[in-house]
C-alpha cells in the first residue's frame, strides 16, 4: 500500500498513516457486512482510481476471486465511487452487478480524515446466498452500518488505537451490542458461552454489562472501576477478565454514527485454554531455568571439593591434575549459569568465551595476554556445553606448554561464523606466539588427556574437525571447524 499511495496519489504521510490505521481495523467491517472491501484512492491527476488494499470476509462468500490491489480504473466507469468521493456520503443506489453469474450489491463509503475525503471503500456483497436474516445477522448488519457512517464522518478508526487483529477478538469469536446506558441488547451464542465460563448463570440480555463483568471478576484489592467502564463501552479499550477459572478477552468499540454515542460493540473471545497453555509454558521455562541453576550450584560445589582436595595433595602431579579437573567443571558451570538466565536453550557464547578466557588465564605461568576477536554468536545448549570444554582445554594447553615461567606472550581466540543458513559453520582459531610444537608431534595421535578430550568432543559430539599446526611465524595454531545451527 505504501508504494501504491506514494506512486499514484497526492496523499501525505499522515494521510497514509490514517489509511494504515483503517486497514488494521476493517476486517471487523468486512465480517459484520458479510462483504468484500476494496479501498480506492484517486490518483494524483484526479482522472483515475487505484485500489490500494482489499479485505475478504470471514463470515460469508467472497465477491472477488482475484486480487484487486493495484488495479487502476478511470473516473466515470464506477459512478458510485465518483458520487461518494464528490459528495462525501455513503452511496447505495444502483442495481446489483453480475460477476461470473454472481449478483453483487455494491456500496461506496467515503474515507474521511479531518474534513477531507481521502478515498472510497467499495463494499461488495455476494447476493447468491442471501436468506432471511437471523437476529445475529441483523445485529451484524446494523453494527456494520454504524461503523460505515463513522468512517464516512472521520470518527473511525480511533486515533492512537491501532489494533493487532491477530490477537484481538473478532466478530465471530463473540459479539455483544449495548445501548447508550451499557445495557445488553443482543449477545451472540459465543459471547453468552464465554460469560457462562466466567460463572454467569442467567442470560445476558437486559443486564448492565459493566456491572455484571465487575461482579464476575474476582476482587483484586480495590474495586476495579475501569473494568466496569470498559465493559460498558464508553471508550475504545481492551482488557482481559478472569473469573471462575475462565479468562475472556474484551474489546469495546463505542458507536457514534452521528457524533453522539448510541451504544457500543463489545467483541470478546474465550482465551481460557490459551492462557492455561501460556502459564504451563512459563512454569516449564521457570523449571528448566531452576534446573540449570541447581546444576551450576552442584558443579561449583564439586569444583570446590576438588580444589580442597588439591590443596591437601603432596604430589605436584596429582595437585595439577585436580586443578585441571576444577577448570573443566568450571567451564560447564559457566554454560549452565548462562542458561539459567535465558528463556530458551540458547546462549550468547561470546560472554561464555570471555569468562573461560579469564578463568584459564589465572593459571598462566608468565605474563600472557589473552584476547578474543570475532563473534561466536548464539549457540544451542548442546553445542555450547561441549564447546566451552573444548575451548578450556585448548587454552589451558596453550598457556601450560607454550610459555616458560615468567615469559611474556599472547594468546588470541578468533571466531568466524559463516556458511549458508542451512549449513552454518563456526571456525575457531586459537593462536599463540610461544615455543611451538615439539618435533614429530601429531595432534591426532599424541597428546595429553586434554587433547584427547578435545578430539573426542569436536569429532564425536560436535561433528566437526580439529587440527593443531605450527603458526606462520612463531608458536602454534589450533583450528576448530564445527557445524552450528542458524542464528535465530
Amino acid at each position: 500500500m505504501n508504494d501504491l499511495v506514494r506512486q499514484h496519489t497526492a496523499l501525505s504521510e499522515s494521510d497514509l498513516e490514517w489509511l494504515h490505521l483503517l486497514v488494521s481495523e476493517w476486517q471487523l467491517l468486512s465480517d459484520l457486512s458479510f462483504a468484500d472491501l476494496v479501498l480506492w484512492v484517486p490518483t494524483l491527476d484526479g482522472t483515475r482510481y487505484v485500489s490500494v488494499a482489499q479485505m475478504r470476509p470471514n463470515t460469508g462468500p467472497t465477491s472477488y476471486q482475484d486480487d484487486m490491489v493495484g488495479h487502476l480504473v478511470p473516473r466515470g466507469r464506477r459512478p458510485l465511487l465518483d458520487a461518494a468521493l464528490d459528495e462525501g456520503r455513503i452511496v447505495r443506489e444502483g442495481d446489483p452487478e453480475w460477476r461470473e453469474e454472481v449478483p453483487v450489491r455494491v456500496e461506496s463509503i467515503p474515507v474521511r480524515r479531518e474534513g477531507r475525503v481521502l478515498g472510497v471503500i467499495a463494499r461488495n456483497t455476494n447476493l447468491l446466498t442471501v436468506r432471511t436474516p437471523s437476529r445475529l445477522e441483523l445485529t451484524y448488519l446494523q453494527s456494520a452500518s454504524d461503523l460505515a457512517q463513522m468512517i464516512a464522518a472521520g470518527s473511525f478508526p480511533f486515533p492512537g488505537q491501532q489494533v493487532d487483529m491477530d490477537a484481538s477478538p473478532r466478530a465471530g469469536d463473540g459479539l455483544i451490542r449495548l445501548d447508550a446506558d451499557g445495557i445488553v441488547q443482543y449477545a451472540s451464542p459465543n459471547a453468552l458461552s464465554a460469560y457462562h465460563r466466567l460463572g454467569l448463570a442467567s442470560d445476558l440480555v437486559g443486564q448492565h454489562l459493566g456491572q455484571l463483568t465487575a461482579d464476575l471478576a474476582p476482587p483484586r484489592g480495590p474495586v476495579d472501576e475501569s473494568l466496569a467502564k470498559l465493559a460498558s463501552g464508553y471508550a475504545p479499550r481492551e482488557a482481559e477478565v478472569e473469573g471462575n477459572d475462565g479468562v475472556i478477552q474484551l474489546r469495546a468499540i463505542p458507536l457514534k454514527p452521528k457524533g453522539t454515542r448510541i451504544g457500543s460493540l463489545v467483541l470478546l473471545r474465550d482465551v481460557t485454554e490459551l492462557r492455561r497453555r501460556e502459564r504451563e509454558l512459563i512454569t516449564k521455562d521457570a523449571t528448566i531455568r531452576e534446573i540449570h541453576h541447581r546444576v551450576k550450584n552442584n558443579l561449583q560445589t564439586v569444583a570446590a571439593l576438588l580444589r580442597l582436595q588439591a590443596r591437601r595433595m603432596d604430589s605436584d602431579q596429582g595437585r595439577e591434575a585436580l586443578n585441571e579437573a576444577v577448570r573443566r567443571v568450571g567451564s560447564i558451570a559457566i554454560v549452565h549459569e548462562t542458561l539459567s538466565q535465558n528463556l530458551d536453550e540458547r546462549v550468547e557464547f561470546d560472554e561464555i568465551a570471555d569468562r573461560v578466557l579469564a578463568m584459564v588465564a589465572e593459571i598462566s605461568p608468565g605474563k600472557v595476554n589473552c584476547r578474543r576477536t570475532g563473534r561466536f554468536g548464539i549457540l544451542d545448549a548442546e553445542v555450547a556445553t561441549p564447546l566451552s570444554m573444548v575451548l578450556t582445554e585448548v587454552l589451558q594447553n596453550a598457556l601450560e606448554h607454550a610459555f616458560a615461567p615468567g615469559e611474556q606472550g599472547s594468546v588470541e581466540v578468533a571466531a568466524l561464523r559463516g556458511g549458508t543458513r542451512e549449513e552454518a559453520r563456526l571456525l575457531i582459531t586459537v593462536r599463540d606466539d610461544g615455543r611451538g610444537l615439539p618435533e614429530g608431534f601429531d595432534p591426532q595421535r599424541t597428546g595429553n588427556l586434554g587433547l584427547q578430550i578435545v578430539r573426542t568432543l569436536v569429532e564425536g559430539e560436535l561433528g566437526g574437525s580439529f587440527d593443531m599446526v605450527p603458526a606462520p611465524e612463531r608458536g602454534t595454531k589450533v583450528v576448530l571447524d564445527i557445524p552450528v545451527g542458524p542464528e535465530k
